[in-house]
């Protein structure tokens, strides 16, 4: 099997939110409103570019850690600090890992980011060898606070995982079509909260299926599925579908809000500081977003 092992993980910390309370002052809206149609109580907002995010979540999860077979850094983004250089090769100077020879750059599919990376990855690396995956989000600089639209949902995160190339079992499942009415940013983000829904409860379990088909697995053998964190609605209408209990789906959203590209390393960072992750779970990965894009990774904890 030609497959990738998490060997840390890493978030960066920010100290500041907004709370549904706060955004009742500046928007129409209610925190029950809010509650109700996404699960999330606040979000957090960053004064510091994603590229700083991405710096310190990457100090975090490379802590203690022996870096000289360190070949690969990816950063997922739709918010970069720069048109160039990259995030990735900015983590790779704060790193002091100028001298090292290395591949690094950004990638943008939007809240499929991290999903996409791991691949883009898990292709591109020799046995043995590691890669640093970062998701890395300052949506707040692209989010219109008079927009309830979509200041309700979006919060700033970045989270980073170490991984090595090694024989774990490892699924993979990427597709694309492109759209640019349904979701899309240019000065601010905006989208069609109805039509974002229904291609997420269509792509998730169609994506899920596509993985534990060519694993020749069930659900019930898979001990998490980590959704990208976009709305316990849409989490919810696909445990219900599978008939399966709520638990399996990890669910961080009502802290974070939807953080896109970070979402899932987040989760994974989450999970992993509070020791639910043990070695050799069987977890899927599932990301869906802005391009449109949608996939997910089955693999090995």
């Amino acid at each position: 099997m030609n497959g990738i092992e998490i060997i840390s993980t890493g978030y960066a910390k920010i100290e500041k939110t907004l709370d549904n309370a706060q955004l009742e002052k500046m928007v129409e809206t209610s925190n029950e409103w809010i509650l109700s149609r996404t699960g999330i109580q606040r979000r957090h907002i960053s004064s510091r570019s994603s590229a700083l995010l991405a710096i310190e979540a990457a100090k975090k999860a490379t802590q203690n850690q022996d870096l000289s077979k360190l070949s690969l850094i990816i950063v997922a983004t739709m918010t970069p600090e720069n048109k160039t250089p990259s995030n990735a090769c900015l983590v790779q100077k704060a790193l002091d890992l100028n001298e090292q020879a290395m591949i690094c750059f950004d990638i943008n599919a939007a809240c499929s980011g991290y999903v996409y990376a791991l691949k883009v990855a898990q292709s591109l690396l020799q046995e043995g060898q590691y890669g640093l995956i970062i998701g890395s989000e300052q949506l707040s600089s692209i989010i219109d606070y008079q927009d309830r639209n979509t200041c309700i949902l979006f919060g700033d995160g970045a989270a980073a995982t170490l991984i090595q190339k090694n024989n774990n079992i490892f699924y993979s499942y990427l597709d694309s079509a492109g759209n640019r009415e349904v979701l899309y940013a240019n000065d601010y983000l905006k989208m069609k909260g109805q039509e974002v829904f229904k291609f997420a409860i269509q792509t998730i379990p169609q994506s899920i299926d596509h993985v534990l088909n060519q694993a020749k697995m069930t659900l019930e053998e898979i001990d998490y599925v980590v959704c990208h964190q976009a709305n316990e609605r849409i989490i919810k209408h696909v445990y219900k579908k599978y008939q399966c209990p709520q638990e399996k789906f990890y669910m961080n959203l009502q802290e974070y809000g939807n953080t896109s590209a970070a979402s899932i390393p987040l989760a994974l960072a989450e999970m992993n500081e509070k020791g639910i992750l043990k070695k050799g779970m069987k977890i899927i990965l599932v990301g869906f977003g802005g391009g449109l894009t949608w996939g997910a990774l089955l693999m090995e904890w």
